[in-house]
């Protein structure tokens, strides 16, 4: 249940990947990368140990899963340098491009493969990503195991039965990193801004999201839920809480998600 498995790009999120896997035990024979861009590549092979490639078809060649992590707008161009060898060879096919729909990379492809279309985040490096994942008709069971197992190994995973809903799950966890980063930056900037030293106002910020993080995750109560039992009628928290909503956070966070998802809608037009 642990094939051979070629990265086809060594960026940030192939290394988050990569290191998760590694982290849960992943033999490193069982890992071959291809990237193009040497310094990339070079601090790849000193950070993992594994033998990364200047050559798609050297990385691919042989390998029972191909997994592209590349940008979606060179993703055509890759495919149509390994369609012989992806038609001979029949790999499962997996990405993680966002925007990239399992048809196009299929036709890309030559057709009649199974395809695995996913989209984590860059938490996965901490084995606590959170992956969305949609599988084409040619998917086996055996083949959706696969990939679940493979995305399992850096954090949570959950299946998609419409592809159409990937673009609103890269929204929601793939970009949403980047979201919480954003607020911590924020909050801090803040509190020093009313007089905190740089490295308490961090500190505590930093801290904060790791609790409620942990409150939201092992409690088991929503999110409403628990942020009302922290919101005391008339206290500080319903003062700050108050002026949030006052301020459209809600309608903020929907026009967030919704340009995100529609971003992910146009990459897929714009590589038709």
């Amino acid at each position: 249940m642990k094939p051979t498995i070629a990265f086809i790009g060594g960026g940030n999120m192939a290394r988050s990947l990569i290191g998760g896997l590694l982290k849960q035990g992943y033999d490193h024979s069982s890992i071959r990368v291809s990237e193009p861009h040497a310094p990339t590549r070079e601090a790849l092979a000193i950070e993992t140990g594994l033998a990364v490639h200047d050559d798609n078809l050297r990385a691919a060649t042989g390998n029972a899963v191909w997994l592209f992590a590349v940008k979606p707008q060179a993703m055509k161009a890759v495919c149509a340098e390994l369609k012989d060898l992806a038609q001979r060879e029949r790999p499962l096919i997996l990405s993680i491009a966002a925007g990239i729909t399992a048809t196009q990379l299929e036709n890309w492809l030559g057709g009649n493969l199974p395809v695995v279309r996913i989209m984590p985040n860059t938490p996965a490096l901490l084995g606590a990503g959170a992956s969305g994942l949609f599988a084409n008709a040619r998917v086996s069971a055996e083949q959706k195991t696969i990939a679940g197992m493979l995305f399992e190994a850096t954090g949570i995973c959950a299946w998609i039965s419409d592809e159409a809903q990937m673009d609103t799950v890269t929204a929601l966890s793939g970009s949403g990193p980047a979201y919480v980063f954003l607020l911590c930056e924020a909050m801090q900037a803040a509190a020093e801004k009313q007089g905190l030293p740089a490295d308490t106002a961090r500190a505590l910020a930093v801290q904060t999201f790791v609790g409620a993080a942990r409150m939201l995750s092992e409690s088991g109560e929503p999110a409403d839920v628990l942020r009302q039992r922290v919101t005391s009628p008339n206290g500080t928290t319903h003062a700050a809480v108050t002026a949030f909503e006052n301020g459209g956070l809600r309608d903020l966070v929907q026009t967030a998600l919704d340009a995100a998802r529609e971003r992910g809608e146009c990459l897929s037009r714009e590589n038709d």
